[in-house]
């Protein structure tokens, strides 16, 4: 049966939401997947499609087992909400970009999870997160320092024009759906 999550993890400026993105426009309204914003405790912005929650409700949240899975990073509170079980256990390929160390959890907890690792190399990332300008990235020398090694399915270099590595990820999202 089809189904199940496909997180999306690497180190920021990696390219992961471009790389869903550019995945979530070329398979348009197929009923086989579903793309959910993150809540996320920050406003959304042009680098970030997230639903914005503030801290109490994420607190309130994780107290009452309201997210599927939820972790903290950089000062922030992320979080996917648990109703996404549901549409993959009902046999949707649910896509999401999580944390790198929230990874064994989900392995643990949620249906048929694969990984798909995007990365890049340490130039290109500092060059992407240095475009970003964004204030609340914080010491951009301690994100790319940040090391978490995990155990992908998938690992896509997004190192050239996003459409190719996005091709790569269609690819996987594509075999999950027949499955």
């Amino acid at each position: 049966m089809a189904g199940g999550f496909v997180l999306v993890v690497g180190p920021s400026g990696a390219g992961k939401d471009t790389l869903i993105g550019l995945a979530r426009e070329a398979l348009g309204d197929a009923p086989g997947y579903a793309f959910p914003r993150r809540l996320v405790t920050r406003p959304a912005s042009a680098h970030e499609d997230n639903e914005t929650i503030d801290e109490a409700a994420f607190a309130r949240g994780e107290a009452e087992g309201a997210f599927a899975l939820s972790w903290r990073a950089h000062g922030l509170g992320y979080a996917l909400p648990a109703d996404l079980v549901g549409l993959a256990e009902g046999g949707r390929v649910v896509v999401c970009n999580v944390s790198r160390r929230v990874v064994a959890e989900a392995r643990a907890r949620l249906p048929a999870v694969t990984v798909v690792e995007v990365t890049a190399p340490p130039e290109v990332l500092a060059q992407r997160l240095a475009a970003r300008g964004r204030a609340e990235d914080g010491d951009l020398a301690a994100r790319l320092a940040r090391s978490v090694r995990i155990r992908a399915d998938l690992t896509l270099v997004n190192d050239g024009p996003p459409e190719v590595a996005a091709a790569a990820l269609l690819d996987h999202l594509r075999e999950r759906g027949r499955r």
